[in-house]
């Protein structure tokens, strides 16, 4: 499976090792600082996303993936009060 990593930082590294481990392929993590059409682009190509970041910026990486098509798992808590958005 082709995963995308959003948000490279110690969870987000650790579950690209997990992934790998496992035979998945982790082709891209994606950032707070790439631009919207980069971050597309990557998902494009992905078979799903992983999102692990910060609660104020979980809401809009999950609309992005579901606006791209590509299924996502959030790890990230605190951001549950915006489910309904």
């Amino acid at each position: 499976m082709k995963v995308v990593v959003i948000g490279a930082g110690k969870m987000g590294t650790e579950i690209a090792r997990l992934a790998e481990k496992q035979g998945d392929s982790v082709i891209a993590f994606i950032s707070s600082v790439m631009q919207r059409d980069e971050r597309i682009s990557l998902l494009k190509n992905a078979d799903v996303a992983i999102e692990f970041t910060r609660p104020e910026a979980a809401l809009d990486n999950i609309k992005l993936c579901l606006e791209v098509g590509v299924p996502v798992v959030s790890g990230t808590t605190g951001w549950l009060a915006q489910l309904q958005d």
